[in-house]
């Protein structure tokens, strides 16, 4: 295997025919998920710019490939950025691959897939695993419509607050997170959206102790405080009902204050869009609000 700089591949000029850019899909844990497609182009290419280029050569050295490999990651996407755009211009053809699934889904090659569309340089996507879609498509949960969120805030005010914004949302959610963090996600997802929410929650996708766990909010945060969780996590969460549950002017007032970090103006607003109200009517009944809604 064989790892270079960028400048050792260059050349001097430019040619007629720029290059592509190939977005590869690599495996998410087995490493028989790589398609054919995926493995000529990782051969063929002049260039693989990988995340992990530790992690990429075990894939390499699976499959005999000896393609060379630079590194390619949310630091230096910046510097290494440009340097792909050079051999591109000059007709390398370069392949981004990232340590799991799709590249630019939660991982590096976004900026990279803009600056080559600003620069009318070609980009293809080589398609694959995706835990996205891998976790949605064994969660039991609707498919027709879903919206994938990222990665939950780490801070827990900022994943309150999103999730108090996505209560009424009528469409699968899939968020990735962390194994330390995701007894604290569960607990505030419970709370924002209620215990009987359905979730499911997916570990260690195509790998030997993958788990798919099915049930309300409340059912998994008593499931996964019992032991340490490992692995990487792909959580969703079912639409809200088409019933939500009624509660007052002032019960919402008080919910969004108690739950959020928002100023009051903020809060009026939107309790004036939740329940189709002007903001005036909404800000009087905020004045009538204890200052102590404990007392």
């Amino acid at each position: 295997m064989i790892c270079i700089s960028l400048k050792e591949l260059s050349v001097k000029g430019e040619t007629a025919t720029p290059g592509t850019l190939y977005l590869v899909a690599t495996p998410i844990g087995n490493l028989e998920d790589m398609t054919f497609r995926a493995l000529r182009v990782l051969r063929e290419v002049d260039l693989v710019a990988a995340e992990d280029t530790r992690h990429s050569r075990k894939l390499f050295n699976h499959y005999g490939i000896s393609t060379p490999l630079t590194s390619y990651f949310a630091h230096n996407e910046s510097l290494k950025g440009e340097k792909i755009l050079d051999l591109l211009r000059q007709g390398k053809s370069v392949a981004l691959i990232t340590d799991a699934g799709t590249p630019a889904i939660s991982d590096p090659g976004f900026l990279l897939v803009r600056a080559c569309r600003d620069h009318d340089l070609p980009v293809t996507a080589v398609p694959g695993a995706s835990a996205v879609i891998a976790g949605l498509s064994v969660s039991g949960l609707p498919t027709e419509r879903f919206a994938f969120e990222g990665f939950l805030p780490p801070r827990t005010v900022a994943r309150r607050k999103l999730l108090h914004a996505l209560r009424e949302e009528k469409r699968t959610l899939i968020f990735y997170e962390a194994p330390h963090r995701l007894r604290a996600a569960l607990q505030d997802l419970a709370e924002a959206l209620g215990d009987d929410r359905e979730v499911a929650v997916v570990r260690e996708l195509t790998k030997l102790h993958e788990e798919v766990f099915r049930g309300t909010a409340g059912q998994a945060v008593e499931y996964f405080g019992r032991d340490r969780v490992r692995g990487e996590i792909v959580l969703m969460v079912g639409p809200a009902s088409a019933q939500v549950p009624k509660e007052t002017v002032a019960e919402a007032l008080l919910r969004w204050r108690r739950d959020t970090d928002l100023p009051m103006r903020q809060i009026v607003k939107e309790v004036a869009r939740q329940f189709g109200l002007s903001g005036s009517e909404v800000y009087r009944e905020s004045l009538t609000l204890p200052d102590d809604e404990n007392a």
